[in-house]
């Protein structure tokens, strides 16, 4: 029986001397910010200064009379005024004290932040890494119920209950949703098949607002998404692999003055198909689905918050990328929904394979949708990880979503709530690179080496998905512009092993949602 999305209870909370509570988690730089009815847990922290220099770098446990359970934990930020300080200070802090709070055996943790000016959401941010720490993997959940919950609830400290509880409700809504980005992208293989996967899509959005729609038909893959069936072939001929295609939609109430269409990459395993991943790289590919993973989130935060005026259509493409003897291969030449004949490079570089004719079928309804916006969002090359490192999530606009500055909204918002951009090109280059380079194929899938061998790795194959789907028709020179940014979450998604991060729901709400609520 599957384990449903439960965020842990957020409890609002004026008094750190509240018996009720077996831990005091601290986060902030410095002590002289423990002021008003925070000055109680100042001279502890002084104290423990005195004998211990590291204290403003390193998570401590204090033993205090400050506080009924005797139990105060330092858990400082660090420095927050130099040039590279971010608010993910903030993020990291409350992630790692309540993760020690965890490691004290401790189940009602009060997690506080004095107030500062240091940036404009350090408070929800130190919540959200605090609720990343209580995560509980699915399989845990399922297989272990005793496990289900790693504390009783929290308590959050404030000054200001009515401010700080409608601030919890933006919060539970963003945590349902890594909840369920999380399940998807960090569940193994056979738990989070696509038959599984729709299956559990179907279970979190029953008697919700979000329409869904499962397409599981070979046939209709063959006709209507020939790229994506060219993936399935293999995995297709085993029942608890066979793929999925799920539509996910949310109409907001009123008038509609935005429409978004969001393409996940949901690669429930990638063996690397016939170019197989050698050398252990095999291990982690279950991963692969992040994409789609936090597109599902994203319409479970949708379903809660319910934002006015806003129209939202999804797409989880969910397929396994297997080896065997109906496998596509390289040299394969294969017509796109679009009318592009493409010709397979390397069929480890499926992610684009997947997405390309489903972002062709949002194409063709947001030429008719009212202020329409397409994205995808992937788990697509190794080469971001490289490029822009372990944290970051990768953003590139097409002409028309350039000209709007939809990357640098991006970036700006996704710096205020700890979920940072990196901003990438597509250019010539990339478009050159995946021309056809014989009179047989339109448009070239790939080369056969590693993305993070190949020059604009993760740049070039927001051309090909542009190409192969029959976006470059509604560039700049169109009169039918379409806006278009490829995400690349290959790096931010989360480590493995480790949890998933549930990238990018938190700046897709920001962006989208909490302007309209």
């Amino acid at each position: 029986m599957m384990a449903a999305p439960i965020p842990t209870d957020l409890i609002p909370n004026l008094d750190v001397k509240d018996p009720q509570y077996d831990v005091v988690v601290v986060v902030t730089d410095k002590p002289e910010k423990l002021v008003g009815n925070l000055e109680c847990l100042r001279k502890p922290v002084e104290d423990y200064g005195k004998v211990d220099d590291a204290y403003s770098e390193d998570i401590v446990l204090i033993q205090t009379n400050a506080v009924p359970s005797g139990r105060l934990i330092w858990s400082p930020t660090g420095p927050l005024n130099r040039d590279y300080d971010d608010v993910r200070r903030f993020y990291d802090a409350g992630l790692k004290g309540i993760k020690r709070a965890l490691s004290a055996g401790c189940k009602k943790p009060l997690l506080v932040r004095p107030i500062d000016n240091s940036f404009p959401k350090a408070g929800s941010v130190a919540t959200l890494g605090a609720l990343q720490a209580l995560y509980v993997p699915l399989e845990i959940r399922e297989d272990v119920p005793s496990k289900a919950q790693k504390v009783d609830f929290m308590g959050v400290w404030c000054d200001d209950v009515e401010r700080v509880t409608e601030g919890f409700k933006i919060n539970t809504a963003l945590e349902i949703g890594r909840i369920v980005a999380r399940d998807i992208g960090g569940s193994d293989p056979e738990r989070m098949a696509a038959p599984r996967v729709q299956e559990y899509v179907e279970n979190i959005f029953k008697d919700t607002c979000i329409k869904v729609d499962v397409i599981s038909d070979p046939k209709i893959f063959k006709k209507e998404y020939p790229l994506l069936a060219a993936v399935n072939r293999a995995a297709g001929l085993v029942q608890r692999h066979q793929g999925r295609l799920i539509f996910l939609e949310y109409v907001g109430e009123g008038s509609i003055d935005k429409t978004l269409f969001l393409v996940g990459k949901g690669i429930t395993y990638d063996t690397g198909g016939a170019d197989i991943k050698a050398g252990g790289h095999m291990a982690g590919m279950h991963r692969d689905k992040c994409g789609a993973a936090a597109v599902a989130g994203f319409f479970k935060t949708l379903s809660i918050l319910q934002p006015k005026s806003l129209k939202v259509v999804g797409a989880l493409c969910m397929v396994r990328n297997s080896v065997g003897s109906e496998c596509y291969v390289a040299d394969e030449i294969i017509t796109s929904r679009a009318g592009v004949r493409i010709r397979v490079g390397n069929t480890d570089a499926e992610g684009r394979m997947v997405m390309a004719d489903v972002l062709c079928h949002c194409k063709e309804m947001a030429l008719e949708a009212v202020n329409p916006q397409l994205f995808t969002i992937a788990t697509l090359t190794g080469h971001a990880v490289r490029a822009v490192g372990e944290e970051y999530t990768v953003i590139m606009d097409n002409g028309p979503a350039r000209k709007t500055k939809n990357a640098q909204h991006f970036q700006e918002v996704g710096d205020i709530w700890a979920d940072p951009f990196e901003i990438s090109t597509i250019r010539r280059d990339d478009f050159n690179f995946h021309r056809g380079k014989s009179e047989y194929e339109d448009v070239l899938q790939c080369n056969n080496m590693p993305s993070s061998m190949t020059d604009r790795g993760h740049q070039s194959p927001g051309a090909f998905l542009i190409m192969a789907s029959g976006l470059d028709k509604h560039g700049l020179d169109s009169e039918k512009q379409l806006p278009y940014s490829h995400i690349d979450v290959a790096g931010s998604s989360g480590p493995f092993p480790g949890i998933p991060t549930g990238v990018p729901l938190v700046a897709l709400t920001a962006c989208f949602v909490l302007p309209r609520l």
